[in-house]
């Protein structure tokens, strides 16, 4: 089927440095000066995405509820990854987590039509925990991220090749 697209191959990637959420949606061109480290082993990217508030007023006269969007939440996700005590991506993750500052986070998919570019999200997170799950004999040792989302989810479209 076209238009399907496996979570295979896909990457996630933390900023190196801090970056605050100002109050303006973020747009792609804000974090290109961020220099990206990937983090190794993921088996599972979790999901995020709005989510809006819902506000609701009883009108008694109307006997009705009115209902109207308030603030938009982008999330929470739940990274899981194969333990590697040696992986930098995983180490900044782990750093993050003891800081109380938002980190500059990068999944790009494994969309890119042929000869073209991937999609690419991009986002601010709080990383909330970093801990280690090691389960029975034959699993193995995983690291268990929960990253709470502090923006708006920047998206980046895959892109065909230029022409020639």
């Amino acid at each position: 089927m076209s238009n399907l697209f496996a979570t295979a191959g896909s990457k996630l990637h933390i900023g190196a440095a801090a970056m605050a959420f100002t109050g303006t949606d973020f747009v792609a061109a804000d974090f290109n000066l961020v220099s990206w480290t990937e983090v190794g082993g993921t088996t599972n990217l979790g999901s995020a995405g709005d989510t809006s508030e819902l506000i609701t007023s009883d009108h008694i006269g109307e006997q009705r509820t009115r209902k109207m969007k308030g603030t938009r939440n982008a999330g929470a996700m739940e990274i899981v990854c194969d333990l590697d005590y040696a992986d930098a991506g995983q180490l900044a993750v782990i750093a993050a987590e003891k800081t109380s500052d938002t980190y500059p986070f990068k999944i790009t998919f494994n969309d890119a039509p042929s000869g073209g570019t991937p999609s690419e999200r991009y986002f601010v997170a709080l990383v909330m925990s970093a801990g280690e799950q090691w389960d029975e004999a034959n699993s193995t040792m995983k690291l268990n991220l929960m990253l709470e989302i502090d923006s708006n989810i920047a998206r980046v479209a895959a892109a065909a090749a230029a022409g020639p």
